[in-house]
């Protein structure tokens, strides 16, 4: 029988609709009120063959927890990829490119 799981992420705003508090939920994952400075949400919609983005920060966020965060994610988006298409060379040529820019954008040393 399907089972339904729920991921709430609640966005507090200032006055002017920039986020200024994140905190997601993920009650079957044993996650509660989890702060969040960043988010990155990718959607797949197969009908359209399109894929859908909501990407928020708090106005907190420094550009170098910025940085940190995009190639962090990048990272991820490469084991991802990986897992899904069993396409290793890609995978680490999405890893090379991305240390690549890690080191130009200041985030590891060269």
């Amino acid at each position: 029988m399907p089972t339904t799981s729920r991921i709430v992420i609640d966005v507090t705003t200032d006055e002017n609709q920039v986020p200024v508090a994140m905190e997601w939920t993920a009650e079957d994952g044993g996650i509660m009120n989890q702060p969040a400075s960043a988010m990155a949400l990718s959607m797949w919609n197969a009908k359209e063959f399109a894929a859908m983005r909501m990407d928020l920060w708090t106005k907190e966020m420094s550009v170098e927890e910025m940085r940190s965060f995009v190639v962090q994610t990048i990272m991820t988006l490469a084991d991802t990829y990986e897992r899904s298409t069993s396409d290793k060379d890609h995978a680490n040529a999405l890893r090379g490119f991305t240390e690549e820019l890690a080191k130009r954008i200041g985030v590891i040393e060269s």
